[in-house]
């Protein structure tokens, strides 16, 4: 992650310091991939990040709310907000592709394994962190993306009763297999091409089903 430069030392109705923000997710980011959600605590992170643990609660507040942030930077770094600008020059297939290869990469790198087996472990069931993770992150992706087909459907390029159970269609057959054997702690391999052709598969099949006829 590209450090921020710092702002000016916090006080009254000043901002805080970016760049120590910036250090503590990246060192959270780094322990959590590592070791898990259970066992790096606060203490840990701040020691790692090189600043205090009250600076690390100052920012935070509490370690869920931390982990929260850190799928919400992975997702928008991921997934920047220019994949889904409202251009109609740019073709529908051509967009569902920049979007799907985007996705895939995503969540197919080592930090989105970690996170997604982190959220699934016994530890943290029941708990309220796998919902405020997915709030966080994959929500706000789903969101813009159902946004992106309202345009379309707006321009009749798209027939869609329902966008948003769209947008759970198209990102739940990106994953597909190759992010369950990855999940599972193997991959079947393939040529480099693989990612683009089981994208564009499903982009195919994403307007077999929903373009205008």
């Amino acid at each position: 992650m590209t450090r921020t430069t710092a702002c000016k030392p916090t006080g009254p109705g000043r901002p805080k310091d970016l760049a120590k923000r910036a250090a503590i997710l990246d060192a959270a980011k780094r322990m959590f991939v590592q070791h898990g959600f259970d066992r790096v605590s606060m203490d840990q992170i701040a020691a790692e990040a090189g600043v205090s643990k009250l600076t690390v609660y100052s920012h935070f507040g509490d370690k869920d709310s931390l982990f929260a942030e850190a799928v919400r930077t992975h997702c928008e770094q991921g997934m920047p907000m220019r994949l889904f600008e409202p251009d109609p020059d740019v073709p529908l297939r051509e967009r569902l592709m920049a979007i799907g290869e985007a996705f895939f990469a995503m969540v197919m790198s080592p930090e989105a394994i970690a996170g997604h087996r982190i959220l699934c472990s016994p530890q943290l069931c029941g708990s309220g962190l796998p919902e405020l993770a997915w709030k966080a992150g994959p929500q706000r992706t789903k969101d813009v993306f159902a946004a992106l087909l309202e345009r379309r459907i707006a321009t009749g390029e798209l027939e869609i009763d329902d966008p948003d159970r769209a947008a759970g269609h198209f990102f739940t057959l990106l994953k597909g297999d190759p992010h369950a054997q990855a999940v599972a702690g193997f991959s079947c391999g393939g040529s480099n091409d693989a990612p683009r052709a089981h994208v564009a598969s499903v982009v195919d099949l994403f307007l077999r089903a929903y373009a205008k006829r």
